[in-house]
């Protein structure tokens, strides 16, 4: 739990964990410790653990217990999926199609992609971060094998029509007569949107446990069946030979206790942070002059807020907050000293000065009232002294990749 007075509203960075995972992992730490992968009687009650979280989670993606593979976060989940379908049909097609907005482990992994010869298109998206089902129907030709489109933005909480993009792929590669897998991100939508994979219609579909009450290092990688793959990591064969290294038996049982908590309270949890995100952007719109809310109004994350406050930089803003108690984030990350402005507002329109304004705040079950009354009291002040302050000179941006960025 945060420091006792510490108001935490950077759920889209990391959930802590529920104290509900936190017991059920405990046995599997100092009873149940034994190799999945052995014959003999300790192995083997590992290996019924391993066995039932992987049904627990097939039963939230509706899907079968052998298509859900364990890794250990959604970067490694989304490397694993871009990677293994794209070298897959490697032989098919050379062509992925992805976003501009996406996570930096999807962005970078087309990257290395390119670098092996690979050609990768970056959609644009409208002004609220949204990808257009015809514009992904419109981009896919016949060399492309592979299109991965996040479900929800970890910046601006925008969410994309990922049913209707699922269909205009699975309606092209008909046409086209070929195999194109249908990849999403589903990262930052566990506990807030319905991840029925069945209905989303995906063929692959990330996830990270530590950004819904579960443990750190785990992840789910859902493949269905019959989808081309080739594994990221190789050795003992482990997750039928998808991803190999020996099954982190009490972060598996956590995830899966987790996904299982989150997915059983998404109503709930949806309505109650909804209802706080509401006030904040209301609060602020008519409050504070000169912001912009990026992202759509609606469809949004329920979580979700990110306000860009003209001629105020983000950094002094997260600053000021957490010396009054308050843990939130900016789109930006900052480098070896330089302010890089966030891709995803620069995606969708705004200069480099804009986006170094941001500030994202995002919610969580245990946030209250009083709460993001007293943030919100903090921050208006803070917008106002900073406004008052002389103008600093602008940070030079530099092509340092930044270290690893924010969910």
């Amino acid at each position: 739990m945060p420091e006792p007075g510490m108001v935490y509203l950077d759920h889209a960075g990391t959930t802590p964990t529920d104290p509900v995972v936190l017991e059920a992992m405990l046995p599997y730490f100092i009873h149940f410790y034994g190799n999945p992968s052995s014959v003999h009687a300790v192995g083997q009650a590992a290996r019924r653990a391993l066995d039932d979280a992987r049904e627990r989670v097939a039963k939230v993606l509706h899907c079968r217990t052998s298509e859900v593979v364990f890794t250990s976060g959604g970067t490694e989940s989304d490397n694993a999926a871009i990677h293994g379908a794209a070298t897959a049909l490697h032989e098919t097609g050379n062509h992925v199609i992805t976003t501009s907005v996406e996570h930096h482990a999807v962005l970078h992994t087309c990257q290395y992609l390119e670098n092996l010869g690979y050609e990768v298109t970056y959609l644009p998206v409208d002004r609220f971060g949204m990808v257009h089902p015809e514009a992904v129907y419109q981009a896919i030709t016949d060399r492309t094998t592979l299109v991965t489109i996040m479900y929800a933005n970890n910046e601006i909480g925008a969410i994309n029509p990922i049913v209707d993009i699922a269909k205009a792929v699975k309606q092209r590669a008909q046409e086209l007569e070929r195999t194109i897998v249908f990849h999403t991100d589903a990262v930052q939508a566990a506990g807030f949107l319905d991840l029925n994979v069945r209905q989303l219609g995906v063929d692959m579909l990330s996830l990270s446990g530590h950004k819904f009450y579960g443990p750190k290092g785990t992840g789910v990688l859902y493949i269905r069946r019959g989808t081309p793959f080739l594994p990221l990591l190789i050795g003992g064969g482990q997750e039928r030979e998808r991803r190999s290294g020996t099954e982190n038996i009490p972060g598996i049982v956590g995830l899966a206790t987790a996904l299982e908590l989150a997915d059983g309270s998404r109503e709930e949890t949806s309505a109650h942070c909804a209802g706080l995100r509401d006030h904040i952007i209301r609060y602020i719109t008519e409050t504070i002059p000169d912001v912009h809310l990026n992202g759509h109004p609606a469809p949004r994350l329920p979580n979700n807020v990110n306000f860009s406050f003209e001629g105020v930089q983000g950094e002094p803003i997260l600053l000021g907050l957490d010396l009054a108690g308050i843990a939130a984030s900016s789109g930006s990350a900052c480098s070896s000293g330089s302010l890089e402005p966030s891709h995803v507002l620069l995606a969708l329109g705004q200069t480099a000065e804009q986006a170094r304004g941001s500030l994202r705040i995002t919610l969580g079950k245990s946030n209250t009232q009083e709460e993001v009354d007293y943030t919100l009291k903090v921050l208006v002040d803070l917008v106002v002294r900073l406004r008052q302050m002389p103008a600093m000179p602008t940070l030079t941006t530099v092509t340092t990749p930044p270290s690893e960025p924010r969910r």
